[in-house]
């Protein structure tokens, strides 16, 4: 079996050439042949007429570069994950959509009015308003962004004014904070039908994220029926393969937080001895071949 792995080329720290790394190394434990690819040389090929669909059962696309994942499906290929569930992940607006009419507890959001980036947020009418009406603190979160980066915690209405024209025209929702999990959250990594693993990750330095990016500490964590119950719910409404589930501890159980299609893994695996890489690749090779 062969596959090809889609990595994005202008992202080049050491987390994704780790994540890389463990991608093609449990590839070759479980001999799956698994030829790397940037985004960029894929496009050229595409244009150039280079690129033989045949040559490949399946691509593992990690990246975001959702137009290209798209003209892989057109060629025939068979993408983990699709073009259309990356899109859904990757926009936090898109997510809720998908997910709130599957009834998925989730913190209660408002989608901002679109602006544009040339223009921006001239009138903050609206802002007050809904700010006053959700009540504070509040959370704004742009649509985009990874890491527990672009999440920003408004304590008022002047924060959050400034907050939202310092913005630029960015997407962005407004979330009201789940205050029982202020700095507490579950990662749960599913594959297919299964939860995997799942770790506990907190804040060390009192901030409202416990992303590990930022500073956060983690430990492994037993899901409840109802934490890995609502993990996979989340992953098959969106249409997922695999991913990372975030969730928050709601008063009255798990609350979703955020679904991520391309979720580094490499903490997991330190955390919790579950090789992520390994997971995913029995997965995409029991689906090719069933």
């Amino acid at each position: 079996m062969n596959g090809l792995l889609i990595v994005n080329a202008f992202l080049k720290t050491g987390k994704f050439g780790a994540l890389y790394d463990l991608l093609a190394d449990a590839a070759r434990r479980l001999e799956i042949g698994l030829s790397v690819k940037t985004n960029a040389e894929t496009v050229s090929a595409l244009y150039r007429g280079a690129f033989r669909p045949e040559t490949y059962d399946f691509c593992l696309f990690w990246d975001k570069d959702v137009q290209l994942a798209a003209q892989l499906e057109g060629q025939g290929l068979r993408l983990f994950n699709s073009s259309d569930a990356v899109a859904a992940c990757d926009d936090k607006a898109l997510t809720y959509l998908r997910l709130k009419p599957c009834g998925l507890p989730m913190p209660e959001t408002v989608i901002a009015p679109k602006t544009f980036s040339n223009v921006g947020y001239t009138d903050l009418t609206f802002a007050r308003e809904i700010g006053a009406a959700m009540g504070y603190p509040l959370i704004v979160k742009e649509c985009f962004g990874s890491f527990g980066m672009q999440v920003y915690w408004c304590r008022d209405a002047a924060a959050l004014t400034e907050r939202v024209r310092s913005l630029g025209g960015a997407p962005f929702l407004f979330q009201k904070p789940v205050m029982e999990s202020l700095g507490r959250d579950v990662r749960v990594n599913v594959v297919g039908d299964r939860a995997v693993a799942a770790m506990l990750r907190h804040s060390e330095s009192g901030d409202f994220r416990s992303n590990l990016t930022i500073g956060g500490s983690m430990e492994p964590h037993a899901l409840t029926r109802a934490e890995e119950a609502l993990a996979v719910r989340a992953v098959h409404a969106l249409g997922l393969d695999f991913a990372g589930v975030d969730l928050l501890f709601g008063r009255d159980g798990p609350v979703l937080c955020e679904v991520n299609s391309n979720a580094h893994f490499a903490t997991t695996l330190q955390c919790t001895g579950v090789n992520m890489a390994e997971e995913i690749l029995r997965h995409i090779r029991s689906v090719c071949l069933a």
